[in-house]
């Protein structure tokens, strides 16, 4: 239900710069990089065009588990358009303080590609063709033309498998009447949610299934989390990140998303399960969202488990 995206609203000192062109074979040209992880990369392009082939380079090597198609990877970025004409930087998550977050496997190829086996500790620079990134057509929106080559500095804070989910204290099993029941299921599988035969509530109700054991989420991070959604009035699911195939990423507390998320998740620990159920005025409002079904009068119910918080 999302299209493929390419970047997202979202130390250790390298005394050499990078010469991509190891890992190129489009002409010899290179792009060098240097500077700290987790730092403003600086970055410098020979002159001409670029060559015609994709590149990718691992600058420096992480550790931890490798990233896989499915896979959702957080990152700091610089993202560059390149073509005979010169070179802009397009977007820089450094420069907004939030990392990205890049669902493996929904992106441009040439951007899954470069994370194809990364691990979270990474430095990786990918120069990206046309025809591993927009094709002809290009994506006028991001500002990148049909001819425009991509070059990308990753900086990976952090892997989250497909499969990932909830760690921390089971609570004591929700059997609450007026609330639904959410059963247990296997990894990287969607719960099953049983709505109960009536009214839905009036207010945000907010239900801890699982304590987590890491830090609360706090106000202005990027969430890394698995979540399925739910219709009160039939228990149908309309859009789950299990069924998508893999973790989504989302701002909290800044109105990114909608209210009853804000209200219920900042707090809740990292490891969480969080059950929300939320009233239409805190959810899409009283327009719905025509395009998955939502009415302006539901009331949807969330079972969200909250990966990790950067």
């Amino acid at each position: 239900m999302r299209r493929r995206v390419w970047f997202l609203p979202a130390a250790v000192v390298l005394a050499l710069p990078l010469a991509l062109s190891a890992a190129c074979s489009g002409g010899g040209v290179d792009v060098e990089v240097s500077g700290d992880f987790g730092k403003l990369p600086q970055v410098k392009f020979p002159k001409g065009a670029p060559g015609d082939s994709f590149a990718v380079k691992t600058v420096k090597k992480g550790e931890g588990t490798a990233a896989r198609k499915g896979d959702l990877v957080v990152a700091d970025y610089v993202g560059y358009r390149w073509n005979k004409g010169g070179r802009k930087l397009l977007a820089s998550s450094y420069s907004k303080g939030e990392p990205g977050a890049f669902p493996t496997g929904r992106l441009v190829p040439g951007l899954t590609k470069a994370f194809e086996g990364v691990r979270p500790g990474s430095r990786v620079v990918t120069r990206i063709p046309p025809k591993d990134g927009f094709g002809g057509e290009g994506d006028p929106k991001h500002q990148v033309s049909g001819d425009d080559t991509l070059v990308y500095v990753l900086d990976v804070r952090a892997v989250y498998p497909r499969t990932a989910g909830p760690h921390g204290a089971r609570q004591a099993p929700l059997d609450e009447p007026g609330l639904p029941k959410v059963a247990d299921a296997a990894a990287g599988r969607a719960p099953a949610v049983t709505m109960p035969r009536s009214a839905p509530p009036k207010g945000l109700q907010v239900r801890t299934l699982v304590k987590g054991d890491g830090p609360a989420v706090r106000k202005g991070q990027l969430v890394a989390l698995q979540y399925g959604g739910y219709f009160w009035r039939d228990g149908k699911a309309f859009n789950s990140s299990w069924s998508e195939g893999h973790p989504f990423g989302a701002m909290i507390g800044t109105g990114q998303v909608m209210k009853g998320w804000d209200l219920g998740l900042v707090g809740q620990r990292v490891g969480s399960r969080v059950l929300l159920v939320v009233p239409p005025a805190l959810g899409y409002g009283a327009k719905g969202l025509p395009q998955f079904g939502i009415k302006g009068n539901d009331t949807l119910v969330f079972v969200v488990d909250l990966l990790g918080a950067h």
